[in-house]
């Protein structure tokens, strides 16, 4: 029995064996010998297959996984993502020198042999045998290209591809079939085009167009001599060959190309010398892959566009289909991003707070109307490092969000819109006492009542701030007492039913509690639902489901793109046009005149309304105009660090309220994103104001601009008063779910 040699290998008479156990195989499958001819020759085994004939007829040619490219709304590029970085290209597209060097090297009698090269087999058998060891290879450019075929379908699953490389006589057997039928229904051509966008280069780079890019930043069809000659070299061992780690090595592997491409006679002697001269010419571009790489600030959105992709049944009918197209790639997807609000919101956050903050901000701007969302940034970038984040803080959970933040005041304009739509008026006044007990009993959905069991007791921000109050003076000092005597009185179902038209649902997948404290926003919302749930009154009671998709094209292989079915925005009717005119006329107030100052466009016609948790562990603002609606919030995503007592972006605060901080962030945002765009107006409706005690018989009740009328006023003291100074605040929750969860302005 002939022995091991001593580093493990096969001894040359093994080695001898193997190829000549090869070659009778090939010899085999050419002569059309079925599989109990080859097993009287002792090759059947465990791991081949049990008959010749039941192998597939025709070899499944998998479309080539390829890069996904994520486009903006004007074509900008925002992302490339890939599982494998390959553009397909043809072999018009590959430079002559590249098409020369692969054959040379790897199979220099490709045009004169068909599938299997048996004069190849004996020379390397020979070599081999008279070396010790393996100098060279047997296998044909078609059966490598067979062999890359079966990796390729093996896709990422380690247990595939293992079946698809292992050394059995059985996969032999499948790849000398496959390659016989290769060479009959494609050609050398198109064999040739194939493999070099298939095959491996290193450096992550799947076929040569991404190859040429990695290393020279080029495309294939520029390759000069040497550096075709370099890429060539590279197939047979990426990592041993590869030149960005080891360019000695490279190097010589490069003119053992060039050499090779004489003998075949490709190229001259004194053309090899002078290129083997040259140094090796790199000029790297690295790897861009995945949404960490996005610019302009949207990685959060290139993750959320993802997302939106796993989980739509539009795309599969199961998660695995979905990701079965996704990393298959070869996409083309145009996005809703509009560059310039993209921009803006980015400038805005960069402005008002640090990446290093004790807290964070996100901010979303979305079109009323359409659902398409025109924007999304936070301050702590996308990324796994120090003061970074992976956790999409804009939307819910389920879409790679948080579990949301409790949206305070910013919720009553829904309470608002459930009570006016419910037959209110606009000039509804309740007695507003700075401190009261919700009232009780309250009807719920199901039929059941809430009752204040424990005697819950809120307040208002401050004692002065007392009532009898109407609906606009109230929404613009965001006083608590009158919206939890607004739900008692209209009940918690409408408020809950009005939710769900305008899309409002809490971030952590959750039911929206039947408790009256829901009026002041004590249910955990994202940016995103705040956003487009203001883009219903934006757009006069229209509620559109956002979409960040507009379409895709996927293109497989070298084939001509087609177009895929995307997601579609859902429009309906959320409430009527007077009720949205009606509120966007009490919010437009909230800008003017009330806790939303510091928040209102200077050139434009806005509305809004401010938000502060309980604690201050979070403060919103959420405004829009007819044609943009956006959402700021900012808090610690950890709910640890209340806001009092910080610094925020430079700027130290005592307290932080939602116009002070997220309001000049939605200001500076809005103001970019709207700039050179129309500024219509909104349809606004006249609400009179109540008359007070000491007017009563002076005049006529104050109209929506603030006059009585023509009766005489007596001007208010010159005092200067912080915007955020008025507004409802007060105790925190109770263990009912009540107190002021997410109740100040």
């Amino acid at each position: 029995m002939a022995n091991k040699r001593s580093g493990g290998g096969l001894s040359p008479t093994q080695q001898a064996a193997k190829f000549l156990g090869v070659s009778v195989l090939a010899g085999a499958v050419l002569a059309g010998i079925g599989l109990p001819a080859v097993g009287a020759l002792g090759l059947a085994a465990k791991g081949s297959v049990e008959g010749f004939d039941e192998i597939p007829a025709n070899l499944k040619r998998p479309p080539l996984s390829q890069r996904t490219t994520i486009l903006d709304s004007k074509g900008g590029t925002i992302a490339t993502v890939y599982s494998r970085d390959r553009t397909v290209v043809e072999l018009k597209d590959i430079s002559p020198y590249m098409q020369k060097a692969i054959v040379a090297i790897e199979d220099a009698r490709f045009y004169e042999h068909g599938a299997v090269d048996l004069k190849g087999i004996l020379r390397a058998l020979n070599e081999n045998a008279q070396s010790g060891g393996v100098a060279q290879g047997a296998s044909t450019l078609t059966q490598q290209y067979v062999k890359n075929v079966f990796v390729e379908e093996a896709g990422d699953d380690p247990t595939k591809v293992a079946q698809a490389t292992q050394q059995t006589i059985g996969r032999k057997i499948r790849e000398l079939k496959y390659a016989i039928q290769v060479e009959e229904k494609l050609g050398k051509k198109r064999i040739l085009e194939n493999y070099l966008n298939i095959t491996f280069f290193g450096q992550q780079a799947y076929g040569v167009e991404a190859a040429s890019r990695r290393y020279f930043s080029k495309s294939a069809k520029d390759l000069d001599l040497e550096e075709a000659a370099l890429l060539a070299g590279i197939v047979q061992s990426p990592s041993r060959y590869d030149p960005i780690n080891d360019e000695a090595e490279a190097t010589t592997r490069r003119n053992v190309v060039l050499q090779r491409m004489v003998a075949t006679g490709d190229i001259s002697q004194e053309e090899a010398d002078k290129a083997k001269e040259k140094p090796l010419g790199l000029n790297v571009s690295r790897p861009q892959n995945g949404c960490i790489t996005a610019v302009k600030g949207a990685g959060f959105f290139c993750d959320y566009v993802e997302e939106v992709f796993m989980s739509d049944p539009v795309f599969g009918k199961t998660k695995k289909d979905r990701a079965k197209i996704w990393n298959r790639g070869g996409l083309t997807i145009r996005t809703t991003l509009e560059p310039q609000a993209q921009k803006s919101v980015q400038a805005s956050i960069k402005q008002h707070v640090k990446q290093s903050d004790e807290v964070a901000t996100a901010a979303t701007i979305v079109e009323p109307g359409t659902g398409k969302i025109l924007a999304m940034g936070q301050s702590r970038p996308y990324g796994f490092g120090k003061s970074e984040s992976a956790i999409n803080l804009s939307v819910d959970k389920t879409m790679n969000g948080g579990a949301g933040y409790q949206p305070g005041s910013t919720f009553k304009p829904i309470v608002a819109a459930a009570a006016i739509e419910g037959g209110k008026p606009a000039t509804q006044s309740y007695s507003s006492p700075y401190e009261m007990a919700y009232p009780s009993p309250v009807a719920q959905c199901d039929g059941k009542t809430w009752v204040n069991t424990d005697g819950a007791k809120l307040t208002n921000e401050n004692e002065s701030e007392k009532g009898p109050y109407a609906m606009k003076e109230a929404t613009a000092k965001s006083v608590n007492t009158y919206y939890v005597q607004l739900i008692s009185d209209i009940g918690i179902c409408p408020v809950t039913q009005m939710s769900k038209k305008m899309g409002v649902e809490r971030a952590d997948g959750g039911k929206i509690s039947q408790v009256p404290s829901i009026a002041l926003g004590t249910q955990e919302m994202s940016p995103l639902t705040m956003a487009n749930a203001y883009a219903t009154f934006a757009s006069r009671g229209t509620y559109c489901t956002p979409i960040a998709i507009e379409s895709i094209t996927q293109k497989l292989g070298g084939e001509e793109e087609k177009p895929l079915a995307v997601p579609k925005s859902t429009c309906t009717r959320a409430m009527s046009e007077k009720t949205a005119d009606t509120i966007n006329t009490i919010l437009r107030g909230v800008v003017e005149d009330g806790t939303g100052q510091q928040a209102g466009l200077d050139s434009r016609p806005s509305a809004g309304k401010t938000g502060t948790t309980d604690s201050r562990y979070a403060a919103w603002f959420v405004g829009y105009t007819p044609n943009m609606s956006g959402a700021v919030w900012v808090g610690d995503p950890q709910h640890k660090r209340r806001m009092v007592d910080i610094t925020i972006g430079g700027v130290y605060h005592a307290k932080v309220y939602g116009g002070q901080v997220p309001g000049p962030i939605w200001k500076d945002a809005m103001t970019g994103a709207l700039a050179g765009k129309p500024a219509p107006d909104f349809n606004l409706i006249h609400i009179p104001d109540p008359v007070k005690d000491k007017d009563k018989g002076k005049g006529k009740n104050r109209d929506d601009k603030g006059n009585n009328g023509g009766a005489t006023q007596t001007p208010l003291p010159s005092i200067s008063i912080p915007p955020d100074f008025l507004g409802g605040t007060g105790n925190g929750g109770t263990t009912n779910g009540n107190g002021n969860g997410g109740n100040w302005p």
